[in-house]
């Protein structure tokens, strides 16, 4: 079955910087969209960046320039590296894998997730 495992957040002051982690299994890797998510308390989940299966990204307008997604098809795992943070960029952080085609950032295109990790920059 398919599992997603993030790691990588924590406490960080604005203007600095976090990398996440996504360990992905159950699946081919290499073949899908890759995405990562965010979601604030009380606000609803939005994307952040996505990756498809040529490398070709996308990002949210909010973090272009400073987050950076990748995939490494061997380690089946995807990165995030999140510079220049803002208080803004606070709230948990998902994963998330599309299996079909296309490689959208809306959260609703989204197959399978995994649990999160926190963020919080001040």
């Amino acid at each position: 079955h398919v599992q997603l495992v993030e790691s990588g957040g924590g406490s960080v002051q604005a203007g600095g910087s976090l990398r996440l982690s996504c360990a992905a299994s159950g699946y081919t890797f290499s073949r899908y969209c890759m995405g990562w998510f965010r979601q604030a308390p009380g606000k609803e989940r939005e994307g952040v960046a996505v990756s498809d299966r040529y490398g070709n990204t996308r990002y949210a307008d909010s973090v272009e320039g400073r987050f950076t997604i990748t995939k490494d098809n061997a380690k089946k795992t995807s990165s995030l590296q999140m510079n220049s943070l803002k208080p803004g960029d606070t709230g948990m952080y998902f994963c998330a894998v599309r299996l079909n085609s296309g490689c959208p950032i809306f959260p609703r295109d989204f197959d399978h997730w995994g649990q999160g990790t926190q963020v919080t920059v001040s």
